[in-house]
């Protein structure tokens, strides 16, 4: 009976230890995971860039970002190119 005791008891015992190394692996810190940046759409070849890798314009008080200088250019001639052909279109509104 003693025998029977003592296994019953070593038996509980193994499985308390045993819960507790689990419990134990479970509680193991992960890595955080990084911050999602914000991305921007290029207005000109529609690549998305973060904040930090932007080149960024301004219009009309709007900050825009671009992904190169290149495309900041070609989206300021646009703008010259639709503001002048916009005044030749109609020189009866700028008299």
């Amino acid at each position: 009976m003693r025998l029977i005791i003592m296994l019953i008891l070593i038996y509980v015992g193994f499985r308390i230890v045993q819960g507790l190394m689990h419990k134990k692996q479970d509680e193991k810190p992960t890595a955080p995971e990084p911050e999602k940046e914000e991305t921007f759409q290029d207005p000109v070849c529609g690549v998305y860039v973060t904040e930090d890798d932007a080149v960024i314009g301004r219009h009309e008080g709007k900050r825009i970002h671009f992904c190169s200088m290149a495309c900041l250019e070609k989206y300021r001639a646009s703008l010259e190119h639709a503001s002048t052909t916009h005044n030749q279109s109609n020189p009866e509104e700028h008299k």
